[in-house]
């Protein structure tokens, strides 16, 4: 299925969003599910920006501090401490790339957005600073609007939904209604995977993905080596790549633009391997076409 040209501007530099594209995770953080506490230095942090780089990443996303269930939460100082150094250190080292600030603190969004980063991925909707989205309209750059029910040290309490894909809908369309009021141009949509979601919430989520098709706003998928995987599959975090890129080539199947990543390589492969089935059923599409003139 061909999808119409998408472009985001990224602090000038524009992505197009045609065709999928890789997000590669960086967590500053020591507590993170999966990678916590492995990219505590520079020379760490700048190994795994070039190994992502060179694998095929569009975008790092650089994250300061875990949003996982029960997560400490650290203020803004600290925070910054920790992401500020290492994405002036990426623009240094890499300037051609575009990086994404996880955060859901207005301050935090700025500063990053001054140092180098070029879109601000927020988690909470702005529902936890109400500086944080006024500042991404100031800022001028592109928005990752993420569906969040209650708030990360409570969400998976005990989710409830009459219908999750109606309800996340009915949520997109209200925040993009303010984003616009707001003045914010680029938005990309994440429904949030895990986030105050029981595991069929995010299953039913994957596969009605295609609902959330809104023309101009990009889906993002963010399903890496998560607990709908691994608890599933009853394996560890390290154990959930296999799990992850399956899940992968679903929500490319249901339209993903971005899939946000901590294994690039996998994710790269996933892409061709669904390009290569798009273009060989639109192949055969147009050969049904021909046949019956």
């Amino acid at each position: 299925m061909l999808h119409p040209q998408t472009l985001i501007n990224c602090a000038g530099q524009l992505l197009d969003l045609s065709r999928p594209r890789v997000m590669g995770i960086l967590n500053l953080t020591p507590d993170s599910f999966y990678d916590g506490g492995r990219y505590d230095s520079e020379q760490r942090a700048m190994a795994q920006v070039e190994r992502m780089l060179s694998e095929g990443a569009a975008i790092i996303d650089v994250g300061g501090m875990s949003s996982r269930p029960g997560a400490k939460v650290i203020d803004t100082q600290e925070e910054l401490q920790r992401v500020l150094p290492t994405i002036k250190a990426i623009k240094q080292h890499f300037p051609q790339a575009i990086i994404s600030i996880d955060t859901i603190r207005g301050e935090v969004a700025r500063q990053a957005v001054e140092a180098g980063a070029a879109i601000v991925n927020d988690i909470s909707a702005g529902s936890l600073d109400p500086m944080l989205l006024p500042t991404v309209a100031d800022l001028g750059v592109p928005y990752i609007l993420m569906h969040l029910q209650g708030r990360p040290e409570t969400m998976q309490d005990n989710p409830q939904y009459q219908d999750v894909v109606l309800e996340v809908l009915d949520f997109f369309c209200q925040k993009i209604a303010e984003l616009r009021q707001l003045g914010i141009g680029d938005i990309l949509l994440d429904p949030g995977f895990g986030f105050g979601k029981k595991l069929e919430h995010n299953y039913e989520l994957l596969t009605r993905m295609n609902v959330f098709q809104i023309p101009g706003l990009p889906v993002l998928a963010g399903v890496s080596r998560k607990s709908m995987i691994y608890k599933y599959l009853k394996v560890k975090p390290e154990e959930a790549l296999n799990g992850t890129s399956a899940l992968h080539m679903i929500a490319l199947q249901q339209g993903a633009r971005i899939l946000r990543v901590h294994d690039v390589k996998a994710a790269i492969e996933v892409v061709q391997l669904w390009e290569m089935c798009a273009a060989v059923g639109e192949n055969c599409g147009e050969d049904v076409k021909l046949q019956k003139k």
